[in-house]
């Protein structure tokens, strides 16, 4: 689930029904606002569902942090640092993978850039349908540029694409996950020294990353939100009745790149 804040999805309507049709999180009663991306383009990203009702009956429903997208404003700014940092090959070469994919706000912001495929992977069922209804939706404006697919699966069970790949995340999920799948990508990378990259946003299980042999960290730090995304995100969380998340003008950021031996950070 993309986040590092909780969201509830709420689809377009409420209905007359007294059964809660909507993630708690993503209706109008439960604080919804939808941010200006949304407006701007006709999707469906926002909202914050906490990780206690994001259920998919997976093992590692408990792991979910929140669901909440990523500002697109901190999401272009880590796409310049990450293409400072001397990147293996060109950009058409990279596969972007979003691991916690949610409803697909950085899989829809990736696609406007000519990556060799974009892919989104969400373990929950509902987060990802309304993430392919906004691929849709985004598809039909011709706002894509590269191939573009959501992934219904557990982001421990996914196998990153062959040739270079920069994976992002958003905070999606505890250091019990995190850990695992570094621990499994670090038997299998053989060969793709230099290749593999992650952008970490809200960067809470760092010292997971730090913690991993074969991961060298190019960049830390706090990278700025625009002032309408801090204006957006900051009345959209405050506007929820639990008050459980805040937004501030930085996201605590990192980068890593895969390169097979242990360095000191």
């Amino acid at each position: 689930m993309e986040a590092g804040i909780g969201e509830r999805v709420a689809p377009i309507a409420e209905g007359k029904s007294k059964k809660r049709r909507f993630l708690p999180g993503l209706a109008v009663r439960d604080g919804y606002i939808r941010h200006p991306f949304d407006l701007e383009f006709g999707v469906r990203t926002s909202g914050l569902v906490a990780g206690r009702h994001l259920i998919a009956g997976h093992r590692n429903d408990r792991h979910a942090t929140a669901y909440y997208a990523v500002a697109p404003s901190i999401f272009q700014s880590m796409l310049v640092r990450w293409r400072r940092c001397s990147p293996a090959a060109s950009l058409d070469a990279y596969t972007f993978v979003d691991l916690g994919a949610g409803m697909g706000r950085a899989v829809l912001l990736a696609s406007q850039y000519r990556f060799r495929e974009v892919v989104g992977v969400e373990l929950h069922p509902t987060l990802a349908h309304i993430a392919r209804r906004n691929l849709v939706l985004w598809r039909a404006a011709n706002r894509a540029l590269a191939p573009t697919r959501i992934v219904c699966k557990d982001a421990e069970e996914f196998q990153l694409p062959p040739g270079p790949c920069v994976v992002f995340l958003f905070n999606p999920f505890g250091a019990p996950v995190l850990r695992r799948l570094l621990k499994a990508w670090s038997q299998s990378l053989t060969g793709r020294e230099g290749q593999i990259d992650i952008l970490y946003v809200n960067n809470e299980q760092e010292h997971v990353l730090e913690s991993q042999q074969g991961f060298t960290r190019l960049f830390t730090g706090q990278v700025r939100r625009s002032h309408a995304d801090t204006l957006a995100d900051r009345g959209i969380l405050t506007n929820q009745p639990e008050g459980e998340y805040a937004a501030g003008p930085f996201e605590d950021c990192s980068i890593y790149r895969w390169t097979g031996k242990a360095t000191k950070q």
